[in-house]
Parts: C-alpha cells; sequence; structure tokens
C-alpha cells in the first residue's frame, strides 16, 4: 500500500520570528492534513513542548527541531536541527547563550538606528516577539508600527540587512561546531534553503564537516534548484528534506503547499537512530 502522508520540517512559531503559538501551528498542519511537522525556530527549542502536547491531541506528529544561524568561513548559512535530544545538556546551554546574543545584538541594532535619527525603543522591539528569541523580524515589525518605514521590506532593504546602515552581525557560531553539538545530542543537521546564493565550496565544506542532508524542498526553490540539489543529494548520499518555511498564514510560504512525502522523514529518523546507536557501542 502507497503510503501518502505528508510532512512539513520547516515552521516557526512566535517563540522566534513566527506569528502562530506552538499549538495554532499543529492545530494549522492538522487542518492541512499533514501527518507530522518539524517546529523549527531559530535558535531556541522554547515551543517544543507546547507543539508536542498539541501535536498528541490534534494527531500530528511533531519533531524535535532548529534552525541554527551558523558560518563557513565568513559566509552566515542556516543549519536546520533533527531528532537530537531536547534535555542534551550542552545543546540547552548553547540556545540559552545564544538568547542572550540575540538580545545584545537587537540592543546595539536600536542604539545604530538611533544615531540614525529613528526613535525607536528596546521595549517596542521586544512587544514584538512573544518568544525570548529577539531578532532582526522583530525589529522591522516595530519599526512599521511606529511609522518608519511602509513593510518590514523596507525595514530590511534600507537599514537592517547585512552591509546596510543599522546591521549588527551575529555571534559567529563555526558549522562545523553546530553539526557537532547536534550529532553529540544524538541529532542530525540539513542545510536549510542553499538557494541560488550557497556557494557549491560552502556546501562542499559543511559535507566535510560531517553534513547529513539539504533541504532540497522550499518555496524558495524553482524546479531547476530542486532538481540540482536532488542530484546533488544523491551524488553525496545525502538525505533530502524539505518544507514550507511556514512563518505565517496568508504568506508565500503557506502551510500544506509545500511538502514532502512521509518516507523522507522515516529515512532522516533512521539516520538520527543508526549515528545514535554507534557513538553509544
Amino acid at each position: 500500500m502507497v503510503d501518502v502522508r505528508r510532512a512539513d520540517l520547516h515552521t516557526h512559531t512566535y517563540h522566534s520570528d513566527g506569528h502562530l503559538s506552538p499549538r495554532e501551528l499543529v492545530v494549522t498542519a492538522a487542518q492541512h492534513g499533514l501527518a507530522a511537522i518539524a517546529i523549527t525556530d531559530h535558535d531556541t527549542i522554547d515551543g517544543l513542548a507546547e507543539g508536542e502536547r498539541a501535536g498528541m491531541e490534534c494527531g500530528v506528529e511533531v519533531i524535535p527541531g532548529v534552525e541554527l544561524s551558523v558560518t563557513v568561513r565568513e559566509e552566515s548559512v542556516h543549519l536546520l536541527g533533527y531528532f537530537f535530544d531536547p534535555a542534551h545538556a550542552e545543546l540547552r546551554e548553547h540556545f540559552g547563550r545564544f538568547i542572550e546574543h540575540r538580545r545584545e545584538r537587537v540592543h546595539r541594532i536600536v542604539e545604530r538606528l538611533s544615531a540614525l535619527g529613528i526613535a525607536l525603543s528596546f521595549e517596542a522591539v521586544q512587544a514584538r516577539a512573544k518568544g525570548r528569541a529577539l531578532g532582526r523580524p522583530h525589529v522591522a515589525e516595530a519599526m512599521v508600527d511606529a511609522g518608519h518605514v511602509a513593510t518590514e521590506r523596507d525595514a530590511f532593504e534600507q537599514y537592517l540587512a547585512d552591509g546596510k546602515p543599522a546591521s549588527v552581525s551575529s555571534v559567529p557560531f563555526a558549522a562545523e561546531e553546530a553539526l557537532a553539538l547536534l550529532h553529540e545530542a544524538g541529532g542530525i543537521g540539513v542545510l536549510a534553503h542553499p538557494g541560488h546564493w550557497t556557494a557549491d565550496r560552502t556546501v562542499m565544506t559543511l559535507i566535510r564537516c560531517g553534513l547529513d542532508g539539504i533541504e532540497t524542498i522550499h518555496p524558495g526553490h524553482d524546479a531547476m534548484l530542486t532538481g540540482y540539489y536532488q542530484q546533488l543529494a544523491r551524488d553525496m548520499g545525502l538525505l533530502e528534506t524539505g518544507g514550507s518555511d511556514f512563518h505565517r498564514p496568508g504568506s508565500e510560504s503557506a502551510m500544506g503547499r509545500t511538502t514532502i512525502p512521509y518516507a523522507w522523514l522515516a529515512r532522516a529518523r533512521s539516520v538520527a537512530e543508526t549515528s545514535r546507536a554507534r557513538m553509544v557501542s
């Protein structure tokens, strides 16, 4: 019998830069007939426990996940972590440190905006973040609220994107260290949305560092890019994952529009379990 179940392994809640609570996210997934999702908030797993409880009630499998901001040389990329132990002490310590780094970064961004004549309080930014993981999207939202820019895109293009006047670099976290930490916690690491902008040499460096997979299915990938990364995954023996990169209802990353076969999730779980067994033996 053909398994027609679908999964979405890239979603966000208001614990980072999404707009829904973990429960609302899971309910939305259930309404779209998804069998499983991964909650992959940026550098935090604060929404996981609530999501798992909602999943048990709604019949949706909720996979432990996270989206880590890492560096390869000086290039910034994102890694998706899956199937790790949420109670792993060193992993939790990293999340705690990174929450503080994010707060400090937002303070510095607000200071730079002030120097540019844009009055914005840290409290106004914090009010946009229902979770603890503050980030540039919350600054952009607060700028729109205050009437400094018309849209969040304008905020990034004029002030917040890398190289713009109010830009502040994040604290470097080497991809090699991130992958080692995920593996130590029993999980796997996947390159998120490589798109057009991730150089082949960067992907190859990640593979040498222990990368387990590539997110081949993503709203930002057209058919050509999807095919390219699927072939690369096959050639290099990597897992394929994918998802909507869901942040809010009504966006191009709408829930249920970009999904993967459940069999891909099962394969990723198997790789994680095999890796854990190898570490124990």
